[in-house]
């Protein structure tokens, strides 16, 4: 596979090179104008500079200044047949003509040339510096130095374009390099490669490429290379970009024209495009000016050409650009993201940076350190590389001892721009030890079984984590995955679809660290979940609504613990009742006060509800109350004021105390104690009726408002005109009754009686003695009209009814001889 991807690549490079060729048959002037390739080999010239008594090869020096001294050889081959004369020229700006002593001239050819080369030193006030490489003819000096004075404006342009695309086409040779040695060895990585390097290097990458089969990928990326080089502010400074005037403008009409693409063009271009009609207004019969682009490794300048030298006239002269004479313009380096820490354990460990592609690209920078500082004040420097790749700083941290390490500290990027030292930005650095894990109050009780779930975890070595496992409580792995989350957090994502609510245990694994960290989790089955709690000023007790509230175990609110009453439920919704504990002391709730509630579930959870005190429930109490009974009850002789039949009447008073008058609009709701039965009494209808603005008469009336089988102990509440209730409050009993004829005896004592009458399965059991020492039951489902019941006392048999058995009731009736 790797053959092939060569041979693609290749056949890649055959494509940019039939297009060279067939500018070159359409037309010099064309191919001067569009190819922005430069891929002939030129000669190579060895330069070195030296400043201070401080020698560096020239691809690491990224300015020159005055007093600089310059080594340079041309590296000709010995079979070289045509000798090339060297001309140094330094010029001091567009204005002002170089003197002729600022002219060097140097055979290549000669012996002394050949095995030492020529050292020359950067005059005062110069600001320019380039290299002629003329073939030789007479006069051939005097010819270009001629030309140099008589226009040195264009010339300076012409070096400051030529520095510009050396500088453009490193960075491109570099992405180029990158993405075939990552399609080559790992082509998985290529879309996340050709990220970093797009954001390292500022160069434009087609994401279209990556919709492409993967064989593919490379080639489409690397396809209109011209193109893919974009602006890099730092670059321009350096060589004194051209953005006003005249310059301006020819550069900005080079990225609209239509040579290239129309429209298309990259500063890389547009700095060709300028410097080749610079020089080609150069032409004399004698020479013509031809760009160089230098691309320095080490100490060799690999010259490359657009087109191809001329040995016939007008011969041609290559004109190469070196650094200029200027202060140097440190690079703008700048951490991707200023708030992100990292761990000093980490292998690799990468520190993501960008603003100055020149970094990745070439040698300039060079000599980088990660300079720690320790809590104490001491320093470790550790060796750091540029990694354009890697989409920053690869830093070696061998040279760490664990003993060394601080739990924090800060590390900054150290280096040479140059001749210069400069200090880049500066990053957190966290080191890894055994750590105390905390889980945030929201995820405490989050993690429930049957879905994929998350927590995070918090820790100030977060940074550190290299792996993260769950097991469960059978051991098994659960294949939980992790990321990094906000500042000293991670985020654990835990499958749990298939899994079993219990116990689980959670391993953190940092770098560098033998022993891991663990922490205990459990997982629980689908929680309850809590809507809304409703408790008003006053109350001591509330309703919480949501759903699974049968896994509520109690609650907690403003300190005062409430325990859970009944769970009711209405429309898909649960609605259970919280009490406070009688022995509660209920602070004061006022309304709309914001309270956060306490529910602690069965297994262990505390869910977090946020309350809103509502305004306080109407209230009233009972003043007095009248119960009438039907006449037809008149041979029973009820054992208690509360009970209440059917065809009688209960008249009560009420009296107002929240608020403190009654409205006209409120009413009071009567019902049975399972609420099957219940009437309202309104003014409107006549039941409710104000003595004054506190008190009001209440009359209700069963056979009005009830079902004929309404029954058992009843109570009555206020309801405001909004619909809000009170409290319950106890009424009286709703009792139904057997209509009773006679009692009929056997002459013998020992023999029980005979009760006639209808519906005496209304009864519960009759006695002839108030303690029912001497009882009979009765059946339930009893239909017959006649009852065995014991010998009365004279006239007098006590019974209880089924409605209200609790109450002992007596029945006066004729005793009748047995027929």
């Amino acid at each position: 596979m790797g053959n092939v991807r060569r041979v693609l690549f290749a056949c890649g490079v055959f494509v940019v090179g039939l297009a060279i060729l067939s500018r070159l048959i359409i037309g010099t002037e064309t191919a001067r104008a569009d190819s922005a390739t430069f891929d002939l080999a030129g000669p190579r010239v060895e330069v070195t500079v030296t400043r201070a008594g401080k020698m560096l090869p020239i691809s690491e020096v990224p300015n020159l200044q005055p007093g600089d001294r310059l080594w340079i050889h041309p590296d000709l081959p010995e079979s070289q047949s045509v000798h090339y004369v060297l001309i140094i020229a330094f010029l001091r700006g567009s204005t002002n003509p170089p003197p002729d002593d600022w002219f060097i001239r140097a055979e290549t050819w000669t012996k002394q040339m050949r095995e030492e080369g020529i050292v020359v030193t950067v005059p005062q006030e110069a600001q320019q510096t380039l290299l002629f490489m003329a073939p030789e003819t007479g006069g051939d000096f005097n010819t270009l130095r001629a030309t140099v004075k008589a226009r040195p404006g264009a010339f300076v342009r012409a070096s400051q374009d030529l520095n510009q695309a050396s500088l453009d086409r490193l960075r491109l040779e570099k992405y180029l390099a990158e993405v075939k040695d990552t399609w080559e060895t790992d082509p998985k990585a290529l879309q996340e490669r050709s990220a970093m390097l797009a954001r390292s290097l500022s160069i434009k990458v087609e994401q279209q490429c990556f919709d492409k089969p993967s064989e593919q990928q490379a080639p489409c990326l690397t396809q209109n290379t011209d193109q893919l080089v974009l602006d890099d502010g730092h670059t321009q400074s350096m060589v004194t970009a051209l953005t006003s005037g005249p310059s301006g403008d020819l550069i900005g009409a080079a990225s609209a024209t239509t040579l290239a693409g129309g429209g298309y063009y990259s500063a890389y271009v547009a700095a060709i495009v300028d410097v080749a009609r610079i020089l080609g207004n150069m032409h004399t019969a004698e020479f013509q000016y031809i760009p160089a682009l230098a691309l320095p490794e080490r100490q060799v300048l690999k010259l490359r050409l657009n087109n191809p030298p001329s040995f016939r006239k007008p011969q041609s002269v290559l004109v190469v650009g070196l650094p200029p004479v200027e202060a140097a313009q440190l690079p703008p380096l700048r951490a991707v993201s200023a708030d992100e820490i990292f761990c000093l354990q980490k292998a690799p460990l990468v520190l993501p940076v960008d603003g100055a592609p020149l970094v990745f690209a070439t040698d300039i920078a060079h000599d980088f350190v990660l300079h720690v500082e320790s809590k104490s004040g001491t320093g470790t420097d550790l060796p750091a590389t540029p990694s354009a790749a890697r989409g920053g700083f690869v830093v070696d941290t061998k040279a760490l001892h664990a003993g060394q390490l601080d739990p924090e500290a800060k590390g900054t990027l150290r280096g040479r721009w140059g001749f210069e030292t400069f200090a880049g930005p500066t990053f957190q650095l966290r080191s890894a030890h055994a750590a105390n894990w905390i889980i945030p109050a929201a995820d405490q009780g989050s993690l429930i079984v049957g879905r994929e779930d998350s927590i995070h975890l918090q820790s100030a070595t977060a940074a550190c984590v290299e792996k993260v496992s769950v097991a469960s409580a059978s051991g098994e792995d659960l294949k939980a995955t992790w990321k990094p989350g906000k500042a000293d957090e991670i985020e654990v994502a835990i499958p749990l679809k298939d899994a079993a609510a219990g116990k689980m245990k959670l391993t953190v694994k940092q770098y560098g660290l033998a022993e891991a960290d663990e922490l205990r989790l459990r997982a629980y089955s689908e929680a309850a979940h809590l809507e809304r709690l409703t408790i008003n000023a006053g109350d001591r007790e509330g309703v919480l609504k949501g759903t699974r509230l049968d896994e509520v175990d109690s609650a907690e609110l403003k300190g005062v613990h409430f325990v859970p009453a009944k769970v009711s439920r209405s429309e898909q919704k649960d609605e259970l009742q919280l009490i406070a504990a009688k022995d509660a002391t209920l602070p004061a709730l006022e309304p709309e006060e914001k309270l956060t509630a306490k529910v602690a579930l069965t297994d262990g959870r505390v869910l977090e509800l946020q309350t809103t005190v509502q305004a306080a429930r109407p209230k009233v109490s009972l003043v007095s109350k009248s119960v009438q009974r039907g006449a037809a009850e008149s041979a029973i002789r009820f054992g208690g004021d509360d009970e209440v039949t059917p065809d009688g009447k209960v008249s009560f008073f009420v009296k107002t105390e929240v608020p403190d008058r009654f409205p006209h609009a409120e009413k009071i709701e009567v019902a049975t104690a399972d609420e099957s039965s219940h009437v309202l009494l309104s003014e409107a209808d006549g039941s409710l009726i104000l003595q004054d603005a506190q008190t009001a008469l209440a009359v209700f009336t069963p056979a009005k408002g009830f079902a004929g089988s309404a029954f058992g102990p009843l109570r009555f509440r206020v309801v405001d005109g909004d619909g809000t209730s009170g409290d319950w409050l106890p009424l009286g009993t709703l009792v139904r009754t057997p209509s009773l004829k006679e009692i009929r005896c056997p002459d013998k004592p020992d023999r029980q009686c005979k009760l006639s009458g209808t519906n005496l399965f209304l009864i519960d059991s009759v006695a002839s003695d108030p303690q029912f020492k001497n009882t009979v039951p009765v059946p339930g489902g009893y239909v017959d009209s006649t009852l065995s019941v014991p010998r009365p006392n004279g006239t007098l048999l006590y019974f209880k009814l089924r409605d209200d058995p609790s109450t002992v009731s007596t029945m006066v009736l004729p005793v009748l001889p047995e027929e």
